[in-house]
């Protein structure tokens, strides 16, 4: 079963209705790798639905988060990102151009269980973010 299929089931048992444009949007969030701003997600949706506003991106995506299917990560003064990708990985972003990559690192699997251990608490998640600058960014400026 796909993933749109098993989120769209999900929104379906937990009663939400489903519009063309809530559809759009889940379909564009499980469908890119690119981490996008609300703002994003409108430009590139609004062509195919031009009377839908920012405002109609950022309530669905409220939704989204309210049902377990997205993620919003911010990032100092940058713009929330979002992410479909509810599995357990790591952001790498760049600080020039703001790319936002996933990367895994099998010895971070067990860091929530060592940080329970080591400070008695019960742990339920955990970011791990590294910044620096990306490939394209550094070939800029050589």
């Amino acid at each position: 079963m796909s993933a749109l299929v098993q989120a769209l089931d999900k929104l379906k048992n937990m009663g939400v209705r489903m519009t063309p444009q809530r559809h759009a949007i889940l379909s564009y969030l499980l469908n890119t790798m690119s981490h996008p701003t609300a703002d994003d997600i409108y430009k590139a949706l609004s062509p195919q639905f031009p009377s839908m506003s920012v405002a109609t991106v950022y309530n669905n995506l409220k939704v989204f988060m309210e049902s377990g299917l997205v993620r919003e990560m911010t990032y100092g003064d940058h713009s929330s990102r979002f992410d479909a990708d509810l599995s357990d990985h790591y952001h790498a972003l760049c600080e020039e151009c703001g790319k936002l990559v996933d990367f895994a690192y099998k010895p971070l699997d067990e860091l929530e269980q060592a940080a329970g251990e080591m400070t008695g608490f019960r742990v339920k998640s955990h970011r791990v973010e590294v910044y620096g600058t990306c490939s394209d960014c550094m070939s800029k400026t050589t």
